[in-house]
C-alpha cells in the first residue's frame, strides 16, 4: 500500500500540515531541525506527493506541449524537442506533442490547446496552417506560449526569430559574385503557395533583383530527401539546366549533391549547391555541404522562456528574442 502524509507526520512526529509545507516547499517558516525530520521520514517511509492530486489543487496539468509540422525527420525539430524535453524532466513536467500539417490539423490543435490540456505551449512552425487569428484564439485563454517564428504573433506571446532571409540573400550573393548566372530555388510545399515570397524563398528572390536578374526557377522538393533527388535530377538533366541550386534544407540539399553525382556533374564545377539547417551530415557530405542556419545547434535559452512564464509568480511581459544565423561556406559552393 502506497504510504499517506499522515504516516509519514507520524513518523516525524509533526503535523500533516507541517508536512505538507514541507514536501511541497512551501514559504512557510519551518525549523531546519523538523525539515530534516520530515524529509527523513518521507525517505524511509518512501513516500512521495501524489502529483495528480496536487495539479488538481494548483489546476495545473503538470504538462506542456509543442507544436511542430511533422513528428520526426528534421534535425533541428528534433534536438528542439530534445530540448524541451530534457527541461520538462527537470521540472516535472510530461510534454505532449502536436503535429499540425493541414488547417484541419491546425484547428483541431487550436482546440486542445483551448481545452486546458497543457499549462503551456511551444509552437515551432512553419507554414500558414497555424494562423495569427488562430494563435490569437489560444492567446486569448491565457495559455502561456513560446512562438518561433518570423511572422507576426498575438500580444502576450515570448517570440523567437532568425534573420533567415538576410542570410539566405547572403548566400545567393556568394552564389552571384563567383559568377553563377542561373541559380535554382528549391522551395518546401508552403513557401510556394504564398501570395508573397518570405523567409528563405525571399531572400533569393531579394539577391536576383539587386543585380537584375529576371529569371527565377524556383522548384518544390526541399521537404524530403526522394523529393529532393527526383526535382534535382529533373532539374539538373534540363537543356538549360541552372549553375547552381539554393535549397532551403539540408537534408534536401544532400540529395542535390547525390543527384549531380549520379548525372555525372561535379559540385561545385558543373553545379554549386548550397542548404540551410547546418545540420552534421553536411560536415560528412562529398563535398561538405554549404549552408546558412546557426553555428549551434542548442535549444535551451528557447525551452527556458516557456518554463520562465510557467514557474512565474505572475504575467511576465512579452519577449523577443533573435536567434543568430551565419553563411557557411564549404566546399560545394
Amino acid at each position: 500500500m502506497r504510504p499517506t502524509v499522515r504516516q509519514v507526520a507520524e513518523l516525524a512526529q509533526v503535523s500533516v500540515a507541517t508536512v505538507s509545507y514541507v514536501l511541497s516547499d512551501r514559504d512557510r517558516p519551518v525549523a531546519a531541525e523538523t525539515r530534516q525530520r520530515v524529509l527523513d521520514a518521507a525517505r524511509q517511509l518512501g513516500y512521495t506527493p501524489d502529483q495528480a492530486a496536487r495539479s488538481l489543487r494548483k489546476r495545473r496539468t503538470q504538462r506542456v506541449c509543442l507544436v511542430q509540422g511533422s513528428l520526426g525527420g528534421v534535425p533541428t525539430d528534433e534536438r528542439l524537442a530534445r530540448d524541451l524535453h530534457e527541461m520538462a524532466d527537470v521540472h516535472g513536467y510530461s510534454v505532449i506533442t502536436l503535429a499540425v500539417y493541414s488547417e484541419a490539423r491546425a484547428r483541431a490543435a487550436a482546440d486542445v490547446l483551448r481545452s486546458g490540456i497543457a499549462d503551456g505551449a511551444l509552437v515551432n512552425l512553419a507554414g500558414e496552417h497555424l494562423t495569427h487569428d488562430l494563435l490569437a484564439e489560444i492567446a486569448a485563454g491565457g495559455l502561456p506560449m513560446v512562438v518561433v517564428r518570423n511572422e507576426s504573433v498575438p500580444d502576450g506571446c515570448d517570440v523567437v526569430r532568425t534573420p533567415e532571409t538576410e542570410v539566405s540573400a547572403e548566400a545567393v550573393e556568394h552564389l552571384l559574385a563567383e559568377g553563377r548566372t542561373r541559380i535554382a530555388f528549391m522551395a518546401h510545399r508552403h513557401e510556394l503557395y504564398r501570395d508573397h515570397p518570405t523567409g528563405r524563398l525571399l531572400g533569393y528572390t531579394t539577391a536576383l533583383d539587386r543585380h537584375g536578374i529576371e529569371r527565377l526557377i524556383i522548384v518544390s522538393g526541399a521537404d524530403d530527401r526522394v523529393a529532393a533527388y527526383h526535382s534535382a535530377t529533373e532539374l539538373l538533366r534540363s537543356p538549360d539546366r541552372p549553375d547552381a541550386i539554393f535549397a532551403a534544407s539540408d537534408r534536401a540539399a544532400i540529395s542535390v549533391l547525390s543527384a549531380a553525382r549520379d548525372i555525372g556533374l561535379s559540385v561545385p564545377g558543373d553545379v554549386a549547391v548550397i542548404g540551410v539547417g547546418n545540420i552534421d551530415e553536411g560536415l560528412i557530405s562529398n563535398p561538405q555541404l554549404s549552408t546558412v542556419g546557426p553555428l549551434r545547434h542548442d535549444y535551451t535559452d528557447v525551452v527556458r522562456l516557456l518554463f520562465d512564464r510557467l514557474q512565474a509568480d505572475g504575467p511576465l511581459p512579452a519577449r523577443e528574442v533573435v536567434r543568430p544565423w551565419t553563411f557557411l561556406r564549404r566546399g560545394s559552393s
